[in-house]
C-alpha cells in the first residue's frame, strides 16, 4: 500500500559548466540532508553541466551513459528517488536531447523525458537571444510515472507555458508535477509564479519546481525561486535567491479532498481525446 504522504526534496543549484564540479556538489548536499525513506529529489534544468553554447552540451552528450552509472550509483547509495532536472542525451544526427531522468532507489533509471517545447524566443536580457532548437532534439512523449510518491508528470521549464500538456498528465493520473527549470530572470519576474500557480490550480496537483539560480560562468543568470505548490495553488515553499535545499512533506489526502469537492477533471469538455 502506499504512503498517503510524499516526502520532497528540491536542490536549488547555480551550476557551473563542468560536469564533475556539479556532481561534486549534489554528492555535497545529499551528505548534509537528512533523508527519511522514500525520499524524491529534485534537481533543476541542466544541473550536470550548463554549458556556454550547444557544441559543449553535445560533448558531454556523448558521454551520458558514464554520467547515467554515476547518478544509478549514487542514487543506490544515499536510497533516494532522484528526478535529475535536465542532462544532454545524444539524439539522432548532431543534436541531443534536454533530458530529464528520473531514478529509483535502487539506482534503475525508470524514465526519460524528452523536452518537447524548445525554447526559441528574444528575451531583453544579457544573452539577448536563446535558439535552443539549434542542437535540441524535440521531444514527442508525455511522460507520467507511477512512483510511491504518487504518479508524477515529468515537464521542462518553457514547457510550463503549454496548458494542453498537463491536462493530458492530469488525464493519465498525474497527481505531482516536476517541472525542473532554467528561467531568465527577465521572464521569470514576469510570469515565473503565475504559470506554475495557474498548472497547479487546473490540475489539482502539487508542483515541484526546481530552479537554477543567480550568475552563471556560461554568462547567463537565472531567475531561481525554486518553488513547491498546493493542489490549490498556494506556494507552500519558495527558495526565492537561496540555495538552500528544500523539504517538504506533501499530504495526498489534502489532493483527493480538493479533486472530490471540485471533479474538474470530469467536468472538462474539451479533453485530449476530444481534439
Amino acid at each position: 500500500m502506499k504512503s498517503d504522504y510524499a516526502n520532497i526534496v528540491v536542490i536549488p543549484m547555480c551550476s557551473a559548466m563542468a560536469p564533475e564540479e556539479n556532481f561534486k556538489y549534489l554528492t555535497q548536499q545529499l551528505d548534509t540532508l537528512r533523508l527519511t525513506s522514500p525520499s524524491l529529489v529534485c534537481l533543476p534544468e541542466a544541473w550536470l553541466a550548463f554549458c556556454a553554447n550547444g557544441l559543449d552540451s553535445l560533448s558531454i552528450a556523448k558521454r551520458s551513459d558514464e554520467w547515467i552509472e554515476k547518478i544509478a550509483q549514487l542514487c543506490k547509495a544515499k536510497g533516494i528517488w532522484l528526478s535529475a532536472g535536465t542532462m544532454p542525451i545524444s539524439a539522432t544526427g548532431d543534436k541531443y536531447f534536454a533530458a530529464s531522468c528520473l531514478f529509483d532507489d535502487s539506482g534503475k533509471l525508470v524514465a526519460q523525458y524528452n523536452k518537447i517545447h524548445l525554447f526559441d524566443a528574444d528575451v531583453s536580457d544579457k544573452a539577448k537571444r536563446y535558439r535552443e532548437s539549434e542542437f535540441t532534439a524535440a521531444g514527442d512523449q508525455v511522460v507520467v510515472v507511477d512512483s510511491p510518491f504518487g504518479k508524477l508528470g515529468l515537464s521542462v521549464c518553457y514547457d510550463m507555458r503549454f496548458a494542453g500538456l498537463y491536462q493530458v498528465q492530469r488525464e493519465q493520473g498525474a497527481n505531482i508535477l516536476l517541472i525542473p527549470s532554467a528561467f531568465t530572470t527577465v521572464t521569470g519576474q514576469a510570469h515565473w509564479l503565475p504559470l506554475l500557480q495557474a498548472r497547479a490550480i487546473e490540475t489539482q496537483s502539487y508542483v515541484v519546481a526546481a530552479a537554477q539560480v543567480g550568475q552563471h560562468k556560461n554568462g547567463r543568470e537565472t531567475y531561481g525561486h525554486s518553488v513547491i505548490i498546493s493542489p490549490w495553488g498556494e506556494v507552500l515553499d519558495n527558495s526565492a535567491l537561496s540555495l538552500e535545499p528544500i523539504q517538504r512533506r506533501l499530504d495526498l489526502t489534502e489532493l483527493r479532498s480538493i479533486r472530490q469537492a471540485m471533479p474538474v477533471l470530469q467536468h472538462n469538455r474539451f479533453k485530449s481525446n476530444m481534439i
